[in-house]
């Protein structure tokens, strides 16, 4: 499944609102901690894509069916497309700084990552093991808490 995304910093509130309502029918809960790891995720790579390209970009969302039980079968694909062929850098933000984390988190967080030339542009993308046990001790880095979220700056949109 995907979403169409135009380069608008308002956008990323609505790939997030979009990602949540196709948890629904995958058998991912909305209060387990893959699903807001799972928002987190979509947020960083739209906001990467809408900030930074200035283009319009498309988010795919591969996600298991309900009858997944196997851990091999359980991995969740976020991936965000756009027509800038430059490569994703990631930075080092200093303590003040108010931006620079987005693919440190995406590092941390998800169970592996990367990119590819895309036609003209490039892909983006993150996958995540449902069963994975390394989400809540990520989680306890960024925050202390067994959320992805606490701890952060985050403002919902």
């Amino acid at each position: 499944m995907q979403l169409e995304i135009r380069p608008d910093p308002a956008e990323v509130g609505r790939a997030r609102r979009w990602a949540r309502s196709r948890l629904a029918g995958s058998g991912i809960t909305a209060d387990e901690p893959l699903a807001e790891t799972l928002i987190l995720l979509v947020s960083e790579l739209v906001t990467n894509a809408v900030v930074h390209t200035g283009r319009p970009a498309v988010l795919r969302l591969c996600l298991p069916g309900p009858a997944a039980e196997e851990c091999a079968s359980a991995t969740v694909r976020v991936e965000v497309a756009d027509g800038s062929s430059r490569a994703p850098v990631p930075r080092c933000a200093g303590s003040e700084a108010t931006g620079g984390r987005g693919l440190a988190l995406v590092d941390c967080l998800a169970d592996r990552w990367g990119w590819s030339p895309d036609g003209a542009g490039k892909s983006i993308w993150c996958e995540l093991d449902r069963c994975s046990s390394s989400r809540e001790s990520a989680a306890m880095a960024y925050g202390g808490g067994s959320s992805a979220y606490e701890g952060l700056a985050f403002e919902a949109v």
